[in-house]
């Protein structure tokens, strides 16, 4: 006889302040139709773009028709009320109205800065809490991507040559910087925001003049930039993550860009990307990368869940470790949820068992004494 589930209600925090609110949105929507699916409760939580929490049952709507230009009543940029938390909360207030029920367990589907980034997970550690996905440390130093490949380094995973560009730095000597970029760097090149995703403000650059262009536009998004070396001929490697101090890796798939490169429009506008899953690896490469992806996934000490990306060498079969991600994108189109599918495990059942890894950490964490 099949195991009855245990039922949750699950609040899911959606929206945010990040340049990737309305990836968030579309990741939010699948998640929340899943959770129903699996016959949990879901509870809608939406951040607005200014930073207001809003709990009315069409919060996802009201954020959708905000993202579409529509307009929103009453949002403005004021604070929104304090409220209670479930009754096992040791504090008493979140900014969010008083509407909302006491939930068991949070999903926070947010991508990027103010969500992904530690910031949440640390209000949500502050409240005792059990929510999916990594806690302050594996959040925070996986969204730094130049510290986490600090870290990468450490643990002897394979990367390419990078730098990396402040852009204070960048505005007072912008000749000094290229100069120095160009002493140590081969061109083309790919320049990136060290704490974004979804390939927002990502640029590859081919000469100098290109370079300049790419750093300024990367520095409008944060204020530390990455310069990498390109791979030749890069293969897209992606490998999803699942598990806490025994993580498992999926079966890896493979992107093939409808425009030269994953960018923004290539992951969410273009119909012609394609997703190969499993991608066409021979079986000892193929091992290699799923490895390679638990092996990242403990270094930077991320729990529940995550995507690893990869860059392999067209040429050489060479294998790069690109960048890990803790909250990786839940739309229809994305990776995460596809090749945990194509391994055998349902959209259903995948968030159920992240809410389950949820309450298993949270458990674990009140093992630990608070005492003197």
């Amino acid at each position: 006889m099949m195991q009855q589930r245990t039922r949750y209600r699950v609040a899911v925090i959606f929206g945010g302040r990040s340049s990737e609110h309305e990836v968030s949105l579309a990741s939010a929507r699948n998640v929340m139709d899943a959770l129903r699916q699996a016959g949990h409760e879901v509870v809608p939580i939406g951040i607005t773009q200014a930073g207001r929490w809003l709990t009315q049952p069409d919060a996802w709507l009201r954020l959708k028709a905000a993202a579409n230009g529509e307009g929103i009543e009453r949002l403005g940029d004021r604070r929104a009320e304090l409220a209670r938390l479930p009754s096992q909360s040791p504090i008493s207030n979140l900014p969010i109205d008083a509407s909302l029920p006491p939930v068991d367990v949070i999903f926070p589907v947010l991508h990027g800065p103010y969500g992904e980034d530690g910031t949440v997970q640390g209000l949500l550690e502050l409240a005792n809490i059990p929510y999916v996905g990594s806690g302050v440390l594996g959040s925070a130093v996986a969204m730094d991507k130049d510290v986490a490949r600090k870290l990468f380094a450490w643990h002897g995973l394979p990367q390419v040559c990078y730098l990396t560009v402040r852009r204070q730095a960048w505005r007072a000597a912008p000749e000094l910087e290229i100069d120095r970029i160009e002493a140590e760097l081969t061109y083309p090149l790919f320049v990136k925001p060290a704490n974004l995703g979804s390939s927002v403000g990502v640029s590859k650059a081919r000469n100098r003049e290109q370079l300049a262009a790419a750093i300024t536009l990367a520095t409008q998004y944060d204020g530390k930039v990455l310069v990498e070396t390109a791979v030749p001929d890069a293969r897209e490697i992606e490998v999803s993550v699942l598990g806490n101090t025994a993580p498992q890796a999926s079966i890896a798939g493979e992107i093939i860009p409808g425009n030269e490169f994953y960018d923004y429009s290539a992951k969410y506008e273009s119909e012609t990307s394609q997703l190969l899953i499993p991608a066409p690896l021979d079986d000892a490469t193929m091992q290699q990368v799923r490895d390679l992806a638990v092996r990242a996934f403990l270094a930077v000490e991320c729990e529940g869940l995550a995507r690893v990306d990869f860059l392999v060498d067209g040429k050489t079969n060479a294998i790069y470790l690109n960048e890990i991600n803790t909250m990786p994108g839940f739309t229809r189109i994305s990776m995460y949820p596809k090749l945990w599918e194509a391994s055998g495990v349902a959209y259903p059942d995948l968030v159920h068992r992240l809410l389950e890894l949820a309450m298993e950490r949270h458990a674990a964490r009140q093992e630990n004494s608070t005492g003197r």
